[in-house]
């Protein structure tokens, strides 16, 4: 960071292009630490001070001249460089067009090297005083130029005694000396699998933490939501009285699975799409593999949804007043956590087989409104069509349903008056027969909820080292 002027600005987020966060001079400056960090011999760049303004392309340029003095070869193409720039560097290779090398050598002091040499060329303009030497070159060596004087600038160079020095200086050095050995790196990474992981889990963790725009958004609205429902559905979960209010519960515990669990897969696809581009660069850079990576951030949203699980289960299970005994609680919240966690890993699989989070959002539409239908909750799993009812043991979010209310109801035996206003079953029983919820189905319920994280978890790393979108 003091090699390429970066310390002042040690506390700052990167965030996006044009929108936040830092400046385009210092995105670039931050581009070469990152590269420096694998303390490389060469450094290879593509014209770093395009796009940038004169004292931008100076900053730029001064802490290129910074890592050079440490001894490090830095090889990089240059675009219309000032005079200034242009003495930043110590040797030019230059070609014309068609890919001819014309000029390979030292530039010297004031550019005097080349100077003296294209002026020793018969018929070439000599450069005006304080002109820019690279502008100068380019004028003289045109194809125009080339025309006027009758010179091939490219033979002139194969003639000359600095081909022949060049020549020779490849020549000696393309041979290794006698006591060298091959290089030989037994692993293509310097760290091991679970140190890739803790490096990129322990970056992830400063980038939510670092991340209010998510994250405490997230919390806020699940907080909200909470009250919200948690006052619509006033001690729902108290009367059981009728197959009517049994219904009113259910729906309840059914409305949070879909408001919550959509928010989170939608929200993390644009975060997960930043990420993933920002490890294209790293990963490129042999600083860790895809899947560290990958199960780095699926690992970090497991403290972030369990703290959402609990604001909510806390607030709206108290609010719709179910019954407090610690194991219906307890796996309230299970079901809860396993669900918006599944919800979320969905949203991150989505964009990982996409190019970017507008797509991943048009795609996962069409399946958040499928679990809707074949939940069980709008059409029971006993009346679905046959053809259809495979569907609903491979949702999600059925199995959520049928792990909240089987926890809750599927146990009781407490009368329940159906809808004729007579006849009394128990409430185990009209789940059962309605439904088709049983309570020794809870723990496979369970299972399963646990079983679509794990899925979709897979499925996204799998999907992060296969897939590659970078346009450049």
């Amino acid at each position: 960071m003091e090699l390429v002027e970066l310390t002042p600005l040690r506390g700052a987020l990167v965030g996006l292009p044009g929108v936040d966060g830092l400046s385009t001079e210092q995105r670039k400056r931050l581009t070469i630490a990152v590269e420096l960090v694998a303390n490389p011999s060469i450094v290879f760049m593509d014209e770093p001070t395009s796009g940038l303004d004169a004292r931008s392309a100076a900053i730029v340029m001064r802490t290129v001249r910074n890592i050079v003095n440490t001894g490090r070869t830095i090889v990089c193409t240059i675009h219309q460089p000032s005079i200034d720039i242009f003495e930043s560097f110590d040797e030019l290779l230059f070609m014309k067009r068609g890919g001819e090398l014309i000029y390979a050598g030292p530039l010297g002091p004031k550019s005097c090297k080349l100077i003296e040499y294209f002026e020793a060329i018969e018929g070439v303009k000599r450069i005006k005083p304080g002109h820019n030497p690279a502008t100068w070159m380019l004028e003289v060596t045109s194809t125009a130029e080339e025309s006027r004087i009758g010179v091939d600038f490219a033979e002139v160079y194969r003639r000359s005694n600095l081909f022949q020095r060049n020549k020779d200086l490849v020549e000696r050095l393309s041979k290794p000396n006698s006591d060298s050995k091959e290089l030989n790196f037994p692993t293509k990474y310097s760290k091991s699998f679970l140190d890739q992981f803790l490096s990129c889990l322990w970056k992830q963790n400063l980038s939510y933490w670092r991340n209010p725009q998510y994250t405490a958004v997230r919390f806020f609205y699940t907080f909200i939501i909470s009250l919200m429902l948690g006052t619509i559905c006033w001690r729902f979960g108290a009367k059981r009285d009728t197959q009517q209010e049994i219904f009113n519960a259910m729906g309840s515990l059914y409305i949070a699975v879909l408001f919550i669990g959509v928010t989170n897969g939608t929200a993390v696809q644009p975060v997960v799409s930043v990420e993933r581009f920002v490890s294209y660069r790293e990963r490129a850079a042999g600083m860790y593999s895809a899947l560290p990576f990958a199960f780095a951030q699926v690992a970090i949203e497991f403290p972030y949804v369990l703290a959402q699980a609990l604001i909510y289960c806390a607030i709206f299970y108290s609010m719709a007043s179910f019954e407090w005994t610690s194991s219906k609680f307890i796996w309230y919240i299970f079901f809860m956590y396993f669900t918006m966690l599944y919800f979320t890993f969905y949203g991150m699989m989505t964009t990982a087989v996409t190019p970017n989070h507008n797509i991943a959002a048009i795609i996962g539409a069409p399946f958040y409104m499928l679990w809707n239908l074949f939940s069980g909750f709008m059409i029971p799993h006993k009346r679905i069509p046959i053809w259809w009812r495979w569907y609903y043991w491979a949702n999600p979010v059925a199995w959520s349903l049928y792990g909240l209310v089987a926890s809750q109801y599927s146990d009781s035996d407490r009368p329940v008056k159906l809808s004729d206003g007579i006849t009394a079953i128990p409430a185990r029983v009209l789940l059962d027969h309605v439904f088709g919820f049983r309570h020794d189905f809870v723990g496979i319920a369970g299972f399963m909820v646990v079983g679509f994280c794990i899925l979709f978890a897979v499925i996204f790393a799998y999907a992060i080292k296969a897939f590659n979108f970078m346009k450049r």
